[in-house]
């Protein structure tokens, strides 16, 4: 079955970037009909999935610490072009778009996949059992990238408005860059136990049974289909952005709403992998995954947005409004409650997706 199953998975792998380079040719500056969009919001979809599958293919060859970083490198690569290709032609509506992508990203990863990882676990094995002091160490990181890049900014005074000024915005992207520079060393170098799945006993689980890397000429492969994959969900993004802003402003949702649907599109492949892993018994795998990605997003995307704010014309708003501060303040409390004890029942993971449940409410309806 598993041999089968590989030949579809490097068929559509192939094909899928292939054909969104193909239609970003055929749909590049044209006004498109619904029919379209719709097939073009499908490949699009598919082109994130694989650009996801063929960086993990690049990660399996290379290995470690630097394995570690091409998912979240191609990812936020991705996430990076849809914020920008929105805000190129959104002007001062758009201005907010980066704060509501990098903040939707981490209610997802802190809440919504947090909660669905520890609530599959533990229904599945009793109690979702993972190590305090790794996933301690990823939530400190994520808590004080969102302090400092979506909080700070509703308080300052150098700019009117929820704003940092040009200092202070490039002191919180090379804070960023070096907090998740640090991080990923911490991870893959010096502290890499900490971070690895463990028993229910608390013994660290060392030896994983794995498939066979992928050869020089395969990974090679992956590497160019993945850079064809990326060009293609910047291209398609572009195309179909109005239609997304459009058909948002017709239901009546806010333009935040803009922002969700871009981190639920990125986070997807990862969300995917945690929940597979929490099935596994892996719970601090599914942590990893989704404390990693909010690090990610925060810690990459604020530095590329703030270097794309050179050239884009409008202002860059970062800064929470007060009903959101309440929720990540709360989420924060909440997640170090949870990781503490180093396990956690059905309660917990209930708690962190009724958080979810909160923030996507409030979205649609704030």
């Amino acid at each position: 079955m598993i041999d089968r199953r590989r030949p579809l998975t490097a068929q559509w792998t192939t094909l899928v970037p292939l054909l969104a380079a193909v239609l970003l040719v055929l749909t590049w500056g044209r006004d498109l009909p619904a029919v379209v969009v719709a097939l073009v919001t499908l490949v699009l979809a598919g082109a994130v999935l694989a650009a996801v599958h063929h960086a993990e293919v690049v990660a399996h060859r290379v290995g470690e610490p630097f394995g570690s970083l091409v998912l979240a490198v191609a990812v936020t690569i991705i996430e990076v072009a849809l914020i920008v290709t929105l805000m190129v032609d959104g002007g001062d509506k758009s201005s907010t778009l980066a704060r509501d992508t990098v903040f939707a990203a981490v209610m997802i990863t802190c809440n919504g996949v947090v909660g669905l990882c520890l609530l599959v676990a533990s229904l599945r094995h009793g109690t979702a059992v993972f190590n305090p002091e790794g996933t301690g160490a990823a939530l400190a990181t994520v808590t004080t990238l969102a302090t400092l890049s979506l909080v700070l900014p509703t308080f300052t005074t150098s700019k009117p408005g929820p704003e940092f000024s040009t200092v202070q915005l490039t002191f919180a992207a090379l804070s960023s860059l070096i907090l998740y520079g640090l991080f990923v060393a911490t991870q893959t170098v010096r502290h890499r136990d900490y971070f690895l799945p463990i028993t229910r006993q608390g013994e660290v689980i060392t030896a994983e049974k794995h498939a066979e890397a992928p050869t020089a000429r395969a990974a090679l492969i992956s590497l160019g289909l993945l850079g064809v994959a990326l060009v293609g969900v910047v291209g398609l993004a572009k195309g179909v952005s109005p239609t997304i802003e459009s058909g948002v402003a017709a239901v009546g949702l806010h333009h935040a709403v803009v922002g969700v649907i871009i981190a639920l599109l990125v986070l997807l492949p990862e969300t995917i992998a945690a929940l597979r892993s929490a099935r596994r018994d892996r719970v601090q795998t599914s942590l990893n995954l989704a404390l990693g990605s909010a690090m990610a997003s925060i810690g990459l995307t604020i530095p590329a947005v703030a270097l794309a704010s050179v050239w884009l014309s409008g202002p860059l708003v970062l800064g929470l409004g007060a009903t959101h501060m309440v929720l990540l303040a709360l989420t924060v409390v909440v997640a170090s409650l949870t990781v503490v004890p180093g396990r956690a029942t059905p309660l917990q993971g209930g708690v962190h997706l009724v958080l979810f449940a909160a923030y996507l409410e409030l979205a649609i309806n704030p």
